[in-house]
């Protein structure tokens, strides 16, 4: 199984000279099994790059969405498959508060963007069950809700005998009420090969940001130290965190003794687990 990122910032996008290697779209995730097949994991503005790929490859794209905020949602508009008749478009979108399984293609519609939902030639079908395991694509999925105000899902996804988490946009120690405490996150998370998790706020940053939905770095670690994961990939970077604050966050993690690899995801890079 490989897991491609394409887009890796937290709340908007973040172009300039300070974020060129870790880069400055947001969020979205290709993974692709042994077989080849695939699925997409939110539709941040990431999202334009990969359909530059999969026009040319996928009649069928299977895209998981983790929560409607804008930096999960807005490449819908520029992926260039919705506009071609030979593709299908399979969406499952988040277990939001209030559930708002439309919102994806709502934001094409009043004075939000200047093509209407209703013009897409791709057909394009909304997975309305939201379940707690199923299959998709060969795929294994199992979701939990987040810590994030308006709700969301975070993701365990198995192929190949292996096991990916996608867990963004999860505040770890949150006001209450609390969706999964730490103790679930650490059962729910046990063993698993790559973690893909939160790491938004840096300690200073927090005590005006309690409650917005976002964990810290070490949070993170303490979590997949506890949980025993494979690999640890750091996740929806701020867009005002540069290259060298991201570059210096993971030199200081890696300074502790860690049974286990810390990085920080960035834009382009594949990884197979």
């Amino acid at each position: 199984m490989k897991i491609t990122f394409y887009g890796v910032r937290g709340s908007c996008p973040s172009p300039g000279p300070d974020t060129v290697k870790y880069g400055g779209n947001t969020a979205c995730v290709l993974v692709t099994a042994d077989d080849g097949k695939k699925l997409v994991l939110d539709a941040g503005t990431g999202l334009r790059l990969l359909g530059n790929k999969l026009k040319h490859q996928e009649p069928h794209i299977h895209l998981l969405l983790t929560h409607n905020h804008w930096d999960h949602i807005q490449g819908f508009p520029f992926f260039d498959p919705i506009y071609l008749p030979e593709h299908t478009v399979h969406i499952y979108p988040g277990n939001t508060e209030l559930a708002h399984d439309n919102a994806v293609l709502e934001q094409m519609s009043k004075s939000f963007f200047p093509v209407h939902h209703s013009r897409l030639e791709a057909n394009i079908i909304i997975e309305t069950h939201h379940q707690a395991h199923q299959k998709i694509n060969g795929f294994s999925i199992s979701r939990f809700d987040l810590n994030h105000p308006g709700g969301g899902s975070g993701y365990i996804i198995e192929c190949d005998g292996r096991k990916l988490a996608y867990i963004t946009d999860t505040e770890l120690n949150p006001p209450l009420p609390i969706k999964n405490s730490i103790n679930d996150w650490t059962r729910i998370l046990n063993g698993v090969d790559l973690l893909i998790h939160d790491a938004q706020f840096l300690p200073f940053e927090l005590p005006l940001k309690v409650g917005w939905g976002h964990s810290l770095p070490l949070e993170a670690v303490d979590l997949a130290k506890a949980a025993e994961v494979g690999l640890l990939a750091l996740y929806s970077h701020d867009p005002g965190r540069s290259d060298a604050d991201i570059d210096q966050m993971i030199i200081d993690i890696n300074k502790q003794s860690l049974p286990f690899d810390v990085i920080a995801a960035m834009e382009g890079l594949t990884l197979t687990v």
